[in-house]
């Protein structure tokens, strides 16, 4: 049989799904030599096998082969001495369909919370959310099918469970740190079990979990070439055309104009000093309902300040708690842009999911800045109330939202945060 060449990166999981199908169906496959992502893949004539410059790209004595898949099939096939492709008609329909269900519901929402966050695409909190539930919807469905099956198909390795593992290995390698994944034991199981396999492992080598999640970073933007303007040789200097000095008066026209001030800077003087509230906050450790929040109403200015409460608007996402508490994490670096003028406390509640994000703010003056607004995307996210201080039950639910009570409203406390 003549060579199987195989255009692809050697650490990219695509090329894994081949390269172990190869090893179990006893195939010959070899890399293409010198292959550089992002410089092979742009030629001509790797163009003609593949138009679109993705890899891997298997090449074959009948001609050329795309899609990570489909080149996995090829291989597994080649040979029929193997059972990766199951024994019947209706294991070769469930491999299929567990070929599917790992490609659409696991690959692609492990990708669509991964790549953001590496800063190919853009960083949107909504679809990072939507993404983390779906795939935490797949992996359940996924978890109680292993609950009872060592394979996704009959009693040995097939296909799927190759494609199934290549993929999974994206997330445990570089997301899926091991508080998410605890939820799914039997996911874990058969992960760490197939990459174990000598098969596996001579391909993969060893697997390590991630241990945090990426932080967001920007997209990259390509970089705009400089133009260069031809050089003159020999130009004489123009004299004539040099502008006349400006007279200073002018020069001190165009000075740079001093930044404008914030429209809370401009409003009436308040009573209340913001800086001594929180200085009151941190520093009381006891009877806090006696001293801090009684200081906390001796000092509040109604005419200068203004209270809101807030509420997520899709608490229903929020199935992950670790991902739920750095969505309030990030909503509270970003408003530090309001930290001279605002207050807050954000509550995060309930023992199991999904869990509710309700918050409490104090800013200066009768409505929500309007430059917090316009900066600070997360805003949208919330339905905001005004507090009416003249109602005892809204002004005792302040009280329990500074102090940080437990129960709140019937439900436990899994995390408050403040933002002074």
């Amino acid at each position: 049989m003549a060579p199987l060449i195989l255009h692809g990166g050697k650490t990219n999981k695509n090329s894994y799904k081949t390269l172990i199908a190869a090893e179990y169906a006893g195939v010959q496959v070899d890399f293409a030599p010198n292959f550089e992502m992002g410089v092979s893949n742009k030629t001509p004539e790797f163009l003609k096998i593949n138009p679109i410059g993705k890899v891997p790209v298997l090449e074959t004595p009948d001609g050329p082969v795309f899609e990570s898949n489909a080149i996995a099939r090829y291989v597994t096939q080649l040979k029929g001495d193997n059972t990766l492709y199951g024994s019947s008609l209706i294991e070769h329909a469930h491999i299929e369909q567990w070929i599917d269900f790992s490609s659409l519901e696991i690959d692609a929402n492990i990708i669509k919370w991964y790549a953001p966050r590496v800063g190919r695409g853009p960083y949107l909190p909504p679809a990072e959310e939507a993404a983390i539930s779906a795939l935490k919807r797949a992996l359940a469905a996924l978890n109680t099918h292993l609950a009872s099956n060592t394979y996704l198909v009959g009693h040995s390795v097939t296909l799927a469970d190759i494609i199934m593992t290549c993929n999974l290995y994206l997330g445990f390698a570089n997301i899926l740190v091991k508080c998410f994944t605890s939820e799914f034991p039997h996911v874990e199981r058969y992960f760490w079990t197939l990459v174990n396999q000598p098969n596996f492992r001579k391909i993969i080598g060893q697997v390590k979990q991630a241990e945090t999640i990426p932080p967001v970073q920007s997209a990259k933007k390509p970089s705009q070439p400089k133009e260069s303007k031809p050089k003159v040789k020999n130009e004489p200097k123009k004299e004539a055309n040099k502008e006349p000095e400006k007279p200073k008066e002018e020069a001190e026209e165009e000075a740079p104009k001093p930044k404008a001030k914030n429209p809370l800077d401009l409003l009436p003087p308040s009573p209340m000093i913001l800086d001594e509230w929180k200085r009151l906050y941190s520093n009381t450790k006891t009877n806090f309902r006696e001293v801090a929040i009684k200081g906390f109403w001796d000092m509040y200015d109604p005419e200068g300040y203004s209270l809101w409460f807030c509420d997520y608007k899709y608490n229903q996402e929020n199935t992950v708690s670790f991902v739920t508490l750095n969505k309030v994490g990030g909503f509270l670096q970003r408003m530090d842009l309001a930290r001279k003028y605002a207050f807050g406390k954000m509550l995060v509640i309930g023992s199991d999911p999904p869990f509710k994000v309700k918050g409490l703010w104090l800013f200066r003056g009768q409505e929500i800045p309007q430059f917090v607004i316009d900066e600070c995307y997360d805003m949208e996210l919330y339905e905001w109330t005004k507090v009416d201080i003249s109602d005892e039950p809204q002004k005792e639910r302040v009280n329990q939202m500074i102090e940080d009570c437990e129960p709140f409203e019937g439900e436990a406390l899994l995390d408050a945060k403040c933002f002074k």
